[in-house]
């Protein structure tokens, strides 16, 4: 089941639906079970690392084990070649020779690590992965000759440190520990780096916040059952007064320029509205038709002029519109046509405005402007419960915003701290939707407000999240 891969730090190597693959224990590679994977590595990230992964044909004690000699595996020590520094590693990836064929090795952790699989390439060399910038998937300095638990174990605390000093307030105490990470540190994190505090020797954020307060820089207590809040900081404490946000090398620095992607930048949206068939005898003087597209604005010129070109401005008081059988017609309910004569400027262009169809223009940054009819659906925000009385956070639309679902899924897997997935969304051909791991309504509104700076009447939803001091 794919909940229990852990994925090397290389990230998941190209599996197609149907290729063989071999599963070992850590530290030994002798097989203890064969299986078919039952979807291709595209297919396991979409899904969030969701569901069946492999479809296992023989394993270790099974009735065919059982009907030989049942002698148990023996014991296979890594290969000689792989690195030393990257074999105690948690999820580290080796060069496999030994493996023939299209059969891919997975890694299976012990009852100790809570049956966790970790999957192992075979398709690069050990110079490749060695050589590649990738590998560890948490994007170290790549001048630092630090083992990568000790590069998280200082960028948790240079995050940690950054964001006391500069980021939290006396006022925002008492501080919840989930907010400190979510809001503060994982923004701290310098560009081309990814904080992961379960590649840390930390593991969790509990353990380092217990550490920190050791060294008396905090002061932690549950304020509410099972919900730890930060409640003092020694902002005169000598790791904070010190601290300073240090200057990238410029090796580090080309590396992250050139691969870092094109920061997201909001579309520009514009309403707009569409003439039906019921009022093209108001607007097909200005050589508009049915299905014309126009902007307010320009709705408002039409009907001024055709107004004034009609002599319909009233003589005795110029704030009055007179109503002639075209108006009437196009602007007026049924039981208005004989009691309704005038309406002042305002009414009437608001009426028209009301009785055209909606439409919208949506612009990218460097793209061509993308007009479409109808309202643009907002970014959909809904909470749901599940059987288990868990509850998850579900969020749609977001590709109308030129926001890609698995991207956004990923940011929230590692701010919250809590499994994703990306799945199509009910009753939709081609639309995603991301579910978060309990109520992420607080950390999903941050995102999409202050670092993708949205408009707040393009998502609906953001009155659900938790208020402060709930547990989630």
């Amino acid at each position: 089941m794919l909940p229990g891969l852990v994925v090397p730090p290389a990230g998941l190597p190209q599996v197609q639906k149907g290729d063989l693959c071999a599963i070992a224990l850590v530290g030994n590679r002798a097989p203890v079970a064969i299986g078919v994977a039952a979807m291709s590595t595209a297919e396991m990230l979409t899904s969030g690392l969701k569901g069946r992964g492999f479809s296992v044909l023989h394993t270790y004690q099974d009735h065919l084990w059982r009907s030989g000699d049942k002698s148990s595996p023996p014991s296979i020590a890594p290969l000689a070649l792989d690195p030393p520094d990257l074999s105690e590693e948690k999820g580290s990836v080796h060069a496999d020779t030994t493996l023939q064929g299209d059969m891919r090795r997975l890694t299976l952790e012990g009852e100790e690590e809570e049956g966790e699989v970790q999957q192992r390439c075979g398709e690069k060399s050990l110079s490749e992965a060695t050589e590649d910038p990738s590998v560890g998937g948490l994007n170290p300095d790549p001048t630092d000759s630090k083992t990568l638990q000790e590069q998280m174990d200082e960028l948790l605390q240079r995050c940690f440190l950054h964001a006391l000093k500069y980021r939290v307030k006396k006022a925002d105490l008492p501080l919840l520990t989930s907010t400190l990470l979510g809001s503060h540190m994982f923004s701290c994190c310098p560009e081309g780096r990814q904080l992961d505090i379960k590649k840390s020797s930390y593991k969790k954020l509990s353990k380092f916040l217990q550490h920190m307060q050791q060294e008396q820089i905090i002061q932690v207590q549950e304020l509410s059952k099972g919900v730890e809040s930060i409640v003092a900081v020694d902002w005169k404490h000598p790791r904070i007064t010190s601290f300073v946000i240090p200057e990238p090398s410029p090796t580090s620095q080309t590396i992250q320029e050139g691969s870092r992607e094109q920061p997201y930048h909001p579309p520009d949206i514009k309403s707009l509205y569409c003439v039906p068939a019921s009022m093209t005898l108001l607007f097909q003087e200005s050589g508009h038709k049915k299905g014309s597209i126009l902007e307010g604005s320009e709705v408002r010129t039409i009907v001024i002029n055709y107004a004034k070109k009609n002599d319909l401005v009233d003589a005795d008081n110029k704030n009055l519109v007179k109503l002639d059988p075209i108006l009437c017609d196009c602007i007026l309910e049924k039981g208005e046509q004989h009691t309704v004569m005038k309406l002042p400027w305002d009414s009437l262009l608001n009426r028209c405005l009301e009785k055209l169809q909606p439409a919208y223009q949506v612009t990218f940054p460097g793209q061509e402007p993308i007009v479409k009819k109808g309202k643009i659906c907002p970014i959909d925000i809904t909470l749901a419960q599940r059987a288990s009385n868990k509850k998850v956070t579900v969020v749609r639309n977001l590709e109308a915003y030129g926001l890609d679902p698995c991207s956004v899924a990923t940011i929230l897997q590692q701010r919250c701290q809590a499994s994703t997935t990306v799945t199509p969304a009910p009753g939709t051909k081609d639309i995603l939707q991301v579910q978060i791991q309990g109520n992420q309504i607080h950390h999903l509104g941050r995102l999409l407000l202050e670092e993708y700076r949205l408009p707040r009447k393009h998502i609906q939803g953001l009155e659900k999240a938790p208020k402060p001091g709930k547990k989630k």
